[in-house]
């Protein structure tokens, strides 16, 4: 019997050095945690990023949704996977943002992570239903200021980046308002649409009820504006002086195999070139922010410390 054979028989194949094992990476599937609901932006985004690096990889890349906590219900999982690679999560803004928000810390992005790839941002927006008596941001704060705590916005989750953009945006424009948290776009947007709450804060989960109709745009949150609403103008053109880019990518367990890595990483760099995922990221507006393991790796820590001056200064620290 073959050395290889022998150890799949006995299960030593365990007990090799990462090295030896990332020689033959990957040989069964890879599973990569969306931390956000099924039929969402990035659900169907990372789904289409999976079928296509899979393509590379020679393995199905099989995506689990596991939704709640400002995208960070998968971040545990990091500390306890085999550092083998078959275990990946998306990295969302709320990875460096929740730890500084918890009275008890269930995991260090600094500590917990391998850093493989960031891909791509999100495009934020403020968004109302189409007969809503809000017909601009000004509208907003002037209801806001009229009638504190009274007005209400859903996001996608206390301490995500649609949330902290919005409570950014409030402390800017000196309003109270009530903020209604969810697990994510598929949740939200129903409920702005059912009139549940007043405003919705979030990723362009809602172009589709914008150019339908049903909802309207106010303004968006990033540095430049759109290029599907070239019209409608940012935060910062209107005298909020913010601006909320969002990057994601993909990271594994802390410990990673540098060649398993490399592999990852080659496979969903070429992923961001297929044209199904081409049409996906022009289709949610989201900007290409490609980073290599080093750069996203200190961007990571650069990141991580400016989020906790920014929930600092927001008055969030230790509130989870």
């Amino acid at each position: 019997m073959r050395r290889r054979e022998l150890l799949l028989a006995t299960g030593a194949i365990g007990s090799l050095p990462l090295g030896a094992a990332a020689q033959t990476f990957p040989s069964r599937p890879i599973t990569l945690y969306c931390p956000f609901p099924a039929a969402g932006p990035t659900d169907l985004m990372f789904r289409s990023l999976a079928e296509a690096a899979a393509r590379v990889l020679g393995q199905p890349v099989i995506v689990e949704n596991r939704p709640g906590a400002a995208g960070t219900m998968t971040a545990p999982t990091m500390r306890t996977a085999r550092p083998d690679g078959y275990t990946l999560t998306q990295c969302p803004m709320g990875m460096f943002r929740v730890p500084h928000m918890q009275r008890v810390q269930t995991f260090d992005p600094l500590k917990d992570f391998t850093y493989i790839i960031n891909l791509t941002g999100y495009t934020f927006g403020m968004v109302v239903r189409a007969d809503s008596p809000f017909k601009s941001v000004q509208d907003v704060v002037a209801y806001a200021k009229a009638n504190p705590g009274k007005l209400t916005y859903g996001s996608t989750g206390i301490g995500a980046g649609p949330h902290l953009a919005m409570d950014e945006f409030a402390s800017r424009a000196g309003i109270d308002i009530v903020h209604v948290p969810f697990k994510g776009s598929s949740d939200m947007l129903p409920a702005l649409l059912g009139g549940h709450v007043m405003v919705g804060t979030d990723t362009t989960g809602w172009a589709p009820h914008v150019e339908s109709g049903k909802m309207r745009l106010l303004v968006t949150y990033g540095s430049q504006r759109t290029k599907r609403w070239p019209q409608v103008r940012t935060l910062k053109e209107l005298g909020f002086d913010m601006a909320s880019d969002s990057p994601f990518g993909i990271v594994g367990p802390a410990g990673m195999d540098p060649a398993a890595v490399k592999i990852l990483h080659d496979a969903f760099r070429a992923a961001l070139a297929d044209p199904k995922v081409v049409e996906m990221i022009d289709r949610y507006d989201q900007p290409t922010i490609y980073m290599s393991p080093a750069d996203y790796a200190e961007w990571a820590k650069k990141t991580y410390a400016e989020e906790a001056r920014t929930i600092a200064r927001l008055g969030m620290k230790n509130s989870l």
